[in-house]
């Protein structure tokens, strides 16, 4: 494989330089002209090696693309704004963004991003626990690198997708810990008691996310035929410089902040827009909040703004989510209950059906889950409860004899 030789065959030759270069054609460039790939070495065999391997991509369709070569942060930046954002809910983009800006451009930014390998990511992770992340952080850059480098795969820019070979920090998932029934019941009587109490009721009832419960508009709910859609969740506020750039706070800080985001975003999944049936004595929890909310309003005269929210504020605004947590802490620590999470309670409502025996489908559909994978989180819970059934069902119809 000396000279040149016919019909754009790849070539390997000594030059005047006295390194050795190969080339090969492995396609045709955007304006129709060949795209014929240099190599060199010190070697013929080095630049025999890696005319095979040019080859070989080519034969793949793997070619890398011709053009600027990109950085890791060049990358990553246009990949977040100019490929991603435009399909992402405003949530998942901000998650993406923390992982792109704060923890993986400040580490392996300036690294070409075709010389790009693992122990470069591991490396990155690392630093990033040593410096006070959360290994869950950590998991989190590692995914978000490994989808922006799968891209840079399919659009040839790298040969391969090295973030499939790192190795992920280790995360220790958390347990499913659902209420007791003692405690749901401890938590709805103090529930009645409390303004918004309903709140509770449904996400104890319905196991809907905070954001689906706090969207809830009356509109969405029909209490002649007991059913209720889940459209939307509200969505953590973001915010922007009014100053630009000029307070040196933080957008959130700085007196001129906008808010960036709107009130309502899509649910997490197309799954979670859902039709739920409503428990008779929930319709009848509901029917009376509304009743509440009614004289509230005419209390609250002008000063009232009707958004139609299910669970409002005093004036019938949207309730602020730090706020809801606020008052399920509050409820709790009333009730006497241990603090748990507020997500529990979705848990406490999926541990509920699948230990009634819902069928799985059925579950995903209520709870909006878009994989049955969730399903057997809840196994360690729901088994145990079941046996405990079994037993004392044995005990009753086979006592043991003497």
């Amino acid at each position: 494989m000396t000279g040149r030789n016919p019909n754009a065959a790849s070539t390997v030759y000594l030059g005047n330089d006295g390194r050795w270069h190969g080339r090969v054609s492995v396609g045709v460039k955007g304006d129709g002209s060949p795209d014929r790939r240099h190599v060199t070495g010190k070697t013929k065999s080095t630049v025999v090696t890696k005319v095979r391997k040019l080859e070989k991509l080519r034969d793949a369709a793997r070619t890398p693309a011709v053009g600027s070569k990109w950085t890791v942060e060049t990358w990553l930046l246009y990949w977040l704004e100019s490929i991603v954002r435009p399909s992402l809910r405003h949530s998942s983009y901000q998650a993406y963004r923390t992982a792109v800006v704060k923890h993986l451009i400040p580490v392996i930014g300036a690294q070409r991003l075709d010389r790009l390998t693992p122990e470069h990511l591991e490396s990155a992770y690392s630093r990033m626990i040593q410096r006070g992340a959360r290994p869950a952080t950590a998991h989190q850059a590692h995914r978000t690198v490994r989808t922006a480098l799968g891209e840079a795969e399919r659009r040839n820019h790298v040969v391969r997708n090295v973030a499939t070979l790192a190795r992920a920090p280790r995360v220790h998932v958390e347990q499913v810990e659902p209420l007791t029934l003692e405690e749901v019941q401890l938590i709805l009587a103090e529930a009645k008691e409390v303004r918004n109490g309903a709140r509770w009721a449904v996400a104890l009832a319905l196991g809907l996310r905070q954001g689906e419960a706090l969207a809830l508009r009356w509109s969405d709910i029909d209490l002649e035929t007991r059913s209720l859609r889940v459209r939307a969740t509200r969505l953590r506020p973001v915010y922007e410089h009014g100053c630009g750039g000029t307070c040196g706070k933080t957008p959130g800080r700085c007196p001129h902040a906008r808010r960036s985001n709107g009130v309502l975003g899509p649910t997490k999944s197309s799954a979670g827009q859902r039709v739920i049936g409503l428990p008779t004595a929930l319709v009848d929890l509901l029917e009376h909040h509304r009743e509440v909310q009614a004289s509230e309003r005419r209390h609250a005269a002008s000063l009232w703004t009707e958004e139609d929210w299910v669970f409002a504020n005093h004036t019938g605004g949207p309730i602020n989510l730090n706020s809801d947590y606020v008052a399920w802490r509050d409820l709790l620590k009333s009730a006497g209950v241990r603090h748990v999470r507020l997500h529990d309670a979705r848990h406490t409502a999926a541990t509920v059906l699948l230990v009634l025996g819902v069928p799985e489908r059925t579950v995903m559909s209520i709870m909006g889950w878009s994989s049955t994978s969730m399903a057997a989180r809840y196994q360690h819970v729901t088994d145990p409860i079941r046996r405990e059934v079994a037993d004392r069902v044995g005990e009753l119809l086979f006592p043991p004899t003497t």
